[in-house]
């Protein structure tokens, strides 16, 4: 089940082994600036890379879950984070000592194929969350009004996650 995400995500994605380091010292002075939407001549943020974070009490269980259940490759550990690639994405899964689960989504994943991605995280023993007063059909997907696909599902920490296919 390791590249549950990665195979279904539709992204042609790289060898497992990813130079933070590299990700997180890419200059602005490389990238050229869009204007905005906002009327802004020069975007601020809109050409940089993101860097996805979510908390975890126990980083022991969110490296299985993240590197062996989802399949995304750990990148680097330290005592503050646990650094993920995800899809081009660097995701840091932080180390706290008191957390408070959202009571929504905090990190999502565009998938080709919702149905066999929801199948596949089954098989890896990932339980797809129900929500009361929404229309899910038997695998946990819920057909948003915009036609959009999405299913939820927690990471062991209680943070909710999602896979959604546009």
């Amino acid at each position: 089940m390791r590249d549950i995400l990665r195979r279904n995500s539709g992204v042609a994605t790289t060898a497992d082994s990813v130079d933070t380091i590299g990700m997180a010292k890419q200059t602005s002075d490389s990238t050229p600036r869009k204007s905005s939407l906002a009327g802004q001549s020069e975007s601020i943020l809109g050409s940089q890379e993101l860097v996805a974070f979510v908390a975890t009490r126990d980083p022991s269980q969110a490296k299985k879950f993240y590197r062996d259940t989802l399949g995304l490759a750990l990148v680097s550990e330290d005592e503050f984070a646990l650094v993920f690639d995800a899809s081009g994405t660097m995701l840091r899964v932080t180390r706290v000592q008191e957390l408070a689960a959202a009571k929504y989504t905090v990190l999502g994943w565009q998938v080709r194929d919702i149905l066999q991605t929801a199948k596949d995280l089954q098989r890896a023993h990932v339980i797809l969350e129900r929500y009361p007063g929404m229309q899910q059909d038997e695998l946990g997907i819920w057909n948003s009004p915009s036609g959009a696909r999405v299913a939820w599902f927690k990471d062991p920490d209680g943070n909710t996650l999602g896979i959604t296919q546009f």
